[in-house]
């Protein structure tokens, strides 16, 4: 096959919610689909012993949370598929935010029990801003819910994005039939246990048909022909027109005709921008670049894995690439597609598809490597300064050579942010929430066999400096002078009042907002 055919079977998306909204549920449905496990499971399946194939970090397993993004690639069809199932809990959005730039659509599911929740909608919203397709999922149509004309009005009034809805829910709840669907012109019953029926609406029984649900069900429908908003595919890709699907994941409702559906309008790779312009996926030269850095994914092995994006050209196993920060030449040898924990070895991959690659320390977050002469560098990675701050040490000082490893290796994945104060060498890590440092402080003493103790100096507000020469006589325990892990001068400020002081009294010293500039590399 062609390689422009293989780019265009390509469809990588990731699957976004508020937490129990059913999105790991949803991907393991979509994971029997592919053939790629025989038995879904849950992601709280403690008394089974049965836990979520892409839930594969002890810790998620305890808490029935997700808290990495992971991976997971199938053929299905006519289509290559990359799913990337990311973490709900809001404390990991730096991570989610960083997945969404290795995608080109994004699946979205609301429960329609309670509708668009605030984590949700600070999803959304990165979604909107980088122009990414957003499919939409309601879930959990076996139980009582809201009104779906509701949901669809929650939706356009809250997100702000018009709504098509594909399907059309006939019932919910105890009274739920099954799903209406516009696009193919079929009626999917709902049969329970896990089994539907396809029937075509020309071979409707009477009892359907005739049944007071159904019948009031075709009333809203006219009423969304009449005023509702026209399918628009040109606006799907957009970013625009959200497709609307109704179903209920944990019954495995609905699901198939979904993904079916999704696959046909989901968006193909897409060019996308480097400091040399913009990149096409038909492009022949292999580039890419680093979205993600995981240590210990295999703990009897201890190693770093860096999922990297490809964004154009094939990559084959054993390839020469240069990575385009440092221009060092490295040979792609140890390469890996994944099921979550499990993953087996890549000989070769598209435009679209996420590889795992060996890291030996030498990858950074947002590094592009390439094939080609010209040496690029993709613009796609933002970043997000901590919110909340700590001190850590070791109790152990025995430990203090596994303590430093640990640290360095967890720090690489981007979650936790490292800070050494400049006064005395103290470690300080930032995080965006709580759970952040729970996490950090279990892997360090599962996978490093080393206990910390944490000591909060609480919410600061970051800036970088931008000037080379720093007089440290300026600050003090309210401005505290620290170096980031790439040894560059920050500040991390009290509060807003002791920000503005220092700026009034020290306008020579340039202090810059990571949120406002989001050019990491420029501080």
């Amino acid at each position: 096959m062609s390689y422009i055919n293989e780019v265009h079977k390509r469809r990588t998306f990731a699957i976004i919610s508020h937490p129990d909204a059913g999105k790991t549920t949803m991907t393991e449905k979509l994971l029997l689909f592919g053939n790629i496990i025989r038995e879904a499971g849950t992601v709280k399946g403690k008394k089974s012993g049965k836990y979520a194939a892409s839930d594969w970090m002890e810790i998620e397993k305890q808490r029935g949370i997700s808290v990495t993004s992971s991976v997971m690639s199938f053929p299905y069809h006519d289509f290559y598929v990359n799913i990337l199932d990311t973490p709900g809990h809001e404390d990991f959005s730096e991570d989610t935010y960083r997945t969404l730039t290795a995608v080109d659509s994004v699946v979205m599911i609301i429960d329609s029990t309670k509708g668009v929740e605030p984590q949700t909608i600070k999803l959304f919203k990165v979604c909107r801003m980088r122009g990414i397709p957003i499919f939409t999922f309601i879930n959990k149509l076996d139980r009582e819910g809201k009104d779906p004309l509701e949901l669809l009005s929650e939706i356009e009034e809250v997100l702000g994005i018009e709504s098509y809805p594909m399907n059309w829910p006939v019932g919910m709840g105890k009274r739920f039939l099954g799903i209406k669907d516009r696009y193919q012109d079929t009626f999917v019953q709902y049969k329970g246990d896990e089994k539907e029926e396809v029937i075509p609406l020309s071979e409707l029984s009477a009892e359907i048909t005739e049944h007071p649900i159904y019948e009031s069900t075709l009333d809203e429908l006219m009423l969304l022909d009449e005023a509702g908003n026209e399918f628009d595919q040109e606006r799907v890709m957009q970013g625009e027109l959200t497709p609307v699907f109704f179903g209920s994941a944990l019954a495995n409702f609905g699901i198939r005709t979904f993904f079916d559906t999704f696959l046909q309008f989901a968006s193909q790779p897409k060019p996308r921008k480097t400091n040399e312009g913009l990149i096409a996926p038909e492009n022949e030269e292999f580039s890419g670049y680093i979205f993600k850095i995981q240590a210990n994914m295999n703990p009897a092995h201890r190693d770093r894995i860096a999922f990297l994006r490809v964004c154009s050209g094939k990559f084959e196993r054993g390839m020469s690439v240069t990575v385009s920060r440092t221009s060092k030449s490295i040979k792609l040898n140890q390469t890996q597609q994944f099921m979550a924990a499990s993953r087996e070895t890549v000989d070769e991959a598209y435009p679209g598809d996420i590889i795992g690659i060996y890291d030996p320390n030498i990858y950074q977050i947002g590094d592009t490597l390439t094939a080609g002469k010209d040496l690029i560098s993709y613009q796609e990675l933002p970043v997000f300064p901590p919110e909340m701050y700590r001190k850590v040490r070791v109790k152990n000082v025995m430990k203090s050579k596994q303590f430093r490893k640990g640290i360095e290796q967890l720090v690489q994945e981007g979650a936790i942010q490292l800070f050494r104060q400049e006064s005395n060498d103290e470690i300080i890590l930032g995080a965006v929430g709580q759970l952040q440092f729970e996490v950090f402080e279990y892997r360090l003493k599962a996978e490093y066999n080393v206990s910390v103790e944490f000591t909060s100096i609480g919410s600061r507000i970051p800036r970088w400096i931008g000037n080379k020469d720093v007089d440290s006589r300026l600050f003090d325990s309210r401005s505290l002078l620290v170096r980031d892990r790439y040894d560059r001068y920050a500040v991390l400020f009290e509060n807003d009042y002791t920000l503005r002081y220092f700026a009034g009294k020290n306008k020579d010293v340039e202090l810059i907002d990571l949120l406002e500039t989001n050019d990491y590399k420029s501080v």
